[in-house]
C-alpha cells in the first residue's frame, strides 16, 4: 500500500507586528522637546543634541536625515539659516529653517574629532559605514523618548518629523504651510499624515462635558 504524498507543512512565522503598537507615531510635545534637550546638554552629548535639533527643524524622513552632508548646512565656514535637501522618496527638494539653537549645537558638534574630514554630518563609527543607518537613528530616538519616561512603542522617527509641523498647524491652522514644509505634493496626504481630522474631532470631544 502506497503512502500518499502529503503537502509540506511550513512553520508559521510570528507576525512582524506581534506585541507592537502599530499606526501613526505621536509627535513630541514642547515639554518633551525641552526635557530631551536638557538631558542631552547635561550629558554633553554634542552629536545627539545636534541630531535631535536638526531632526525637529528639518522635518525630514529618517532616511534623508541620516544622509545629510556637511555642505548641506555649511557655507563659507558658517552654518546656514536655511537649507535644502533632495528627498529620496520623491526626488524633489525641500527647504527648511535652521534655528539659532540648532546652529549653535551643530557648530559645537563640528568641533568634535569624529567630524574631522567627514563628508557626512552624522558619520558612522565604522570605516565601512559612511553615516549612521536609519536603524541606528531609530534606536537613538527610542533612547531619547525612554530617557524622559515616554512609552517607546508610541514614538518613532516619524515623531521627530511631525513634532514641529503639528505645533505649526495648532497655532496657525495653515495646512498649505505644513504641506510645503513636509514636501508633500497633495493636500490629502498632508491631512492624513498630520491626522488633523482626528485631532480636531478629539479636541471638540474633550471640550464637551456631559
Amino acid at each position: 500500500m502506497q503512502t500518499p504524498n502529503l503537502p509540506a507543512i511550513r512553520a508559521l512565522r510570528p507576525a512582524w507586528n506581534k506585541g507592537r503598537i502599530v499606526g501613526q507615531k505621536r509627535p513630541l510635545k514642547p515639554k518633551h522637546v525641552w526635557a530631551i534637550r536638557v538631558r542631552l546638554e547635561l550629558a554633553e552629548n554634542h552629536r545627539d543634541l545636534a541630531l535631535f535639533n536638526m531632526a525637529i527643524d528639518s522635518k525630514l524622513r529618517g532616511c534623508d536625515l541620516v544622509k545629510m552632508k556637511v555642505v548641506d548646512v555649511m557655507a563659507s565656514g558658517l552654518i546656514k539659516e536655511r537649507a535644502s535637501v533632495l528627498q529620496s522618496k520623491t526626488q524633489k527638494p525641500v527647504r527648511f529653517e535652521i534655528s539659532e539653537g540648532t546652529r549653535a549645537s551643530i557648530e559645537k558638534w563640528m568641533e568634535d574629532e569624529l567630524m574631522v574630514g567627514s563628508e557626512y554630518l552624522w558619520p558612522g563609527r565604522f570605516h565601512e559605514r559612511l553615516h549612521i543607518s536609519t536603524r541606528q537613528y531609530a534606536r537613538i530616538v527610542r533612547d531619547w523618548v525612554t530617557s524622559i519616561g515616554l512609552e517607546a512603542s508610541a514614538y518613532g522617527t516619524h515623531s521627530m518629523r511631525r513634532t514641529k509641523v503639528t505645533q505649526i498647524y495648532k497655532k496657525t491652522g495653515d495646512l498649505r504651510a505644513v504641506q510645503l514644509l513636509l514636501g508633500y505634493t497633495k493636500m490629502d496626504s498632508t491631512v492624513r499624515y498630520l491626522g488633523v481630522e482626528l485631532e480636531d474631532a478629539l479636541a471638540i470631544a474633550e471640550a464637551i462635558e456631559i
